[in-house]
């Protein structure tokens, strides 16, 4: 008899028939012998199992997927225990800071073995810290409403991870299921009538406001109603990390982003601003310097979170409400902004600061030596040049991704992903692969350094195997250089400390021997055409561009006196 028909299923197959039910069809893992239920359950069904090469990448994958699709829209992630699980803790904890969902499945050891030091066995509770909720199913019989329960907890915001343990005995067996309840995610919290009009009152007297946009705003979708807040009020917007392209870049109200390489011209801006909303953002110690960077004399302050209003930045007037929720109704309550002295109004303010930036962007590249390599400002700009707008890119963490964050502009909330304040270095091929199983139809980009990529090179190889059709811009200077820049301006170390002067990569040539189109560039004129050529390759490919250990980094050039 087929084994997935009624009773006859696995609690396996049946656990990948509530993923399916649930518009769960894509998973990313490493099989090892504990999975191999799950394994049958996905080979067997129309759903995709992407056979990662390290468990590091697998909760990257599918960080990446949720952040490019559609709102709610998320993957699966499956491990073996202890040192699979805990490899992909860091992950977990990424997804977490930046409340992005994803159903993290993971086999246990056996009950029968479970506190006898059984291979790869882990307390359960190891992973409280790093995820949304953490299960642990103990009944045969409730595997399958656990799952969906985690389903719908992922997806209720504040979003976020959610791990499922479950043995690998109860996933063999032909255990019948309980049927769970359909209970949809619940709605997230509206905002009052009465506050509001408050921050409407507030926001609409000021004369020169700003908004402030965090990662909340590309969780709820609300990328229309904040564009709409932002014209009525005539605001300059400011993204943080997670905020980046919530609204586009080429908005004439785009003024930049809060992180490490924030203009002084930006901080300018805050610091003038008579009023301030801050929208689904809390403000970290990573976007704000440490809470360095001047607010707005007055702030209006929402999130999902109540412990976040006050932490850092005093607000007059503090919200916990869905961004979306309380954008619409703020629109709904703002009269269109009054045309004022052209100087001053939002545009002009947004674009003083733009300008100001590009002059920076400029003078850095400018003061390269004609023989030197080449800057990462430099490269970005031909890079995003060659790029058609709608082309879903995905930065890595490092050094060069202050740069990505101030230079390289983002079309949309979809289309530009990176890390936010937990930072994690190796995110930008995974999650480009996530990003394109999401989006099979558009084109996506990985841009990564030579640090970030050679912590998760091995999926190199997947992107290989797998087939995804990615193009890696991988800018290579041999080099930690943003350890190796503060070592030797604070404590004395020699230049290039914690570089590879004398045994430096060749990537191209790395991505080459795992079956990866690749080609290395030193020119700046040939940059473009090395990208537009990877790009319509019919598969995945590589284009590593040699770049400057010695360029300045965007933390201390952005915040120079001009």
């Amino acid at each position: 008899m087929d084994s997935t028909d009624g009773s006859e299923k696995t609690v396996g197959e049946a656990v990948v028939d509530c993923l399916l039910d649930r518009g769960i069809d894509t998973a990313f893992g490493i099989p090892g012998k504990q999975t191999l239920p799950l394994n049958r359950g996905f080979a067997d069904r129309d759903a995709r199992f992407v056979v990662a090469r390290h468990e590091t990448a697998v909760t990257h994958q599918a960080w990446g997927y949720a952040e490019t699709a559609e709102p709610g829209t998320m993957a699966a992630t499956v491990v073996v225990p202890g040192p699979g699980d805990m490899n992909a803790m860091n992950g977990l904890k990424n997804a977490k800071n930046d409340n992005v969902p994803l159903l993290h499945l993971a086999v246990e050891t056996e009950r029968d073995v479970r506190g006898g030091d059984g291979i790869h066995e882990t307390p359960p509770e190891t992973y409280d810290t790093v995820v949304k909720e953490n299960v642990l199913v103990e009944s045969p019989a409730g595997a399958v409403a656990a799952v969906a329960d985690a389903i719908r907890v992922a997806r209720e915001a504040p979003q976020g991870p959610v791990r499922v343990g479950i043995p690998k005995d109860v996933l063999a067996s032909r255990t019948p299921q309980a049927t769970p309840p359909e209970v949809e995610p619940a709605e997230p919290p509206a905002p009052s009538a009465s506050v509001v009009a408050a921050a409407a009152d507030r926001l609409g007297d000021a004369d020169a406001p700003v908004v402030i946009a965090g990662g909340g705003v590309r969780r709820a979708g609300a990328t229309d109603r904040l564009r709409a807040v932002a014209e009525a009020l005539d605001a300059p917007v400011v993204g943080t990390y997670k905020g980046k392209g919530v609204l586009p870049e080429t908005h004439p109200l785009s003024a930049g982003v809060l992180c490490g390489g924030t203009s002084t011209e930006l901080r300018d801006l805050l610091a003038e601003a008579d009023a301030g909303l801050v929208v689904g953002s809390d403000l970290d110690a990573v976007s704000t310097g440490k809470w360095s960077v001047p607010m707005p004399e007055s702030l209006v302050h929402v999130t999902l979170d109540g412990d976040d209003i006050g932490f850092g930045y005093e607000a007059d007037l503090g919200v916990v409400a869905d961004a979306d929720r309380f954008l619409g109704a703020l629109a709904d309550r703002l009269e269109p902004a009054e045309s004022g002295d052209s100087g001053t109004s939002g545009a002009a303010r947004a674009a003083a600061v733009r300008e100001a930036d590009r002059g920076r962007f400029d003078a850095v590249a400018a003061a390269r030596d004609a023989d030197a390599p080449l800057r990462s400002v430099e490269v970005l700009r031909e890079v995003r040049e060659v790029l058609p707008e709608e082309t879903v890119v995905t930065a890595d963490a490092g050094g060069f991704r202050l740069w990505t964050l101030v230079s390289f502009p983002a079309a949309g909330p979809e289309s530009y992903v990176n890390p936010g304040s937990w930072a994690t270095m190796g995110t930008g091929l995974p999650s480009a692969m996530g990003a394109k199983l999401a989006n099979p139809d558009d084109d996506v980009v990985a841009l990564t350094g030579d640090g970030g990529l050679m912590m998760c090179v091995h999926e190199l190889h997947t992107l290989a195997s797998e087939d995804i059709d990615v193009t890696v811009v991988a800018l290579n200077n041999d080099d930690y250089a943003i350890i190796s820049e503060e070592a030797e301006r604070t404590y004395d170390f020699p230049a290039q400390a914690y570089g590879w002067v004398d045994t430096g990569l060749d990537i191209a040539s790395i991505a080459a021997g795992m079956g990866v189109r690749a080609e290395r560039v030193s020119d700046l004129d040939a940059v473009g055409d090395a990208v537009d050529d990877a790009r319509a390759h019919d598969g995945p490919a590589l284009v590593e561009v040699v770049t400057d250990p010695d360029e300045p980094q965007a933390s201390e050039w952005m915040t120079r006196e001009r």
